[in-house]
């Protein structure tokens, strides 16, 4: 939808500045440029913290193109006004410069998208898992993985502790190791637990 955006208000910004087409009905558009703003403004708040709450990356990218709506009506008020000054030419400069914002913010959702659909994840929380798994007493060495599955964050974390551990106290330590990784990934919603005998 973004990138629809960027293309219709592309096309009807250099048609416009082409054919120096006029503007009509300045002083309504105005009024609904700003009304625009304001109502896209409280609709894209609702869904980043709505999306960012429930972990929603298709609700968040919702958001900023509601936010994208918000920045044209303003674009569009600039020009309108500009227009109403007698700068017939201000609309369709001011429908280019707010396609080139979309291009900008299209091609950041469309990165963030793909990242999670191709199940990236923020090194930062590979480290954060690693760092605390080999914290906990009885783990010598911790090595992680994890993967975004919708929501959901699933967190695997491979162990090296000691070779005479039995099967009860492997399996206490990784309630322990689940307990330190959610500790420092609140994101985590799955935990899996795998251990090897460290080499003596």
């Amino acid at each position: 939808m973004i990138w629809a955006s960027a293309a219709f208000a592309g096309d009807e910004s250099v048609h416009k500045l082409v054919s120096h087409g006029p503007t009509a009905h300045v002083g309504i558009g105005i009024v609904g440029a700003i009304l625009g703003i304001v109502g896209n403004q409280i609709v894209a708040r609702y869904k980043l913290t709505t999306g960012r709450r429930i972990k929603s990356a298709t609700l968040v990218a919702d958001a900023r193109h509601s936010w994208l709506d918000a920045l044209s009506s303003a674009g569009a008020l600039a020009g309108l006004i500009a227009v109403a000054v007698g700068l017939r030419w201000a609309d369709a400069v001011a429908g280019i410069a707010v396609t080139l914002f979309i291009c900008h913010v299209g091609h950041e959702v469309t990165t963030d998208m793909v990242h999670r659909l191709a199940d990236g994840i923020d090194p930062a929380i590979i480290a954060s898992a690693e760092t605390s798994a080999g914290a906990v007493p009885g783990v010598i060495h911790a090595r992680a993985r994890a993967r975004w599955a919708g929501r959901a964050l699933r967190v695997e974390v491979e162990a090296w502790v000691e070779p005479g551990l039995t099967v009860a106290q492997a399996d206490e330590l990784g309630r322990q190791t689940a307990v330190a990784v959610a500790r420092h990934v609140p994101d985590m919603t799955s935990f899996t637990w795998a251990t090897r005998a460290a080499p003596t």
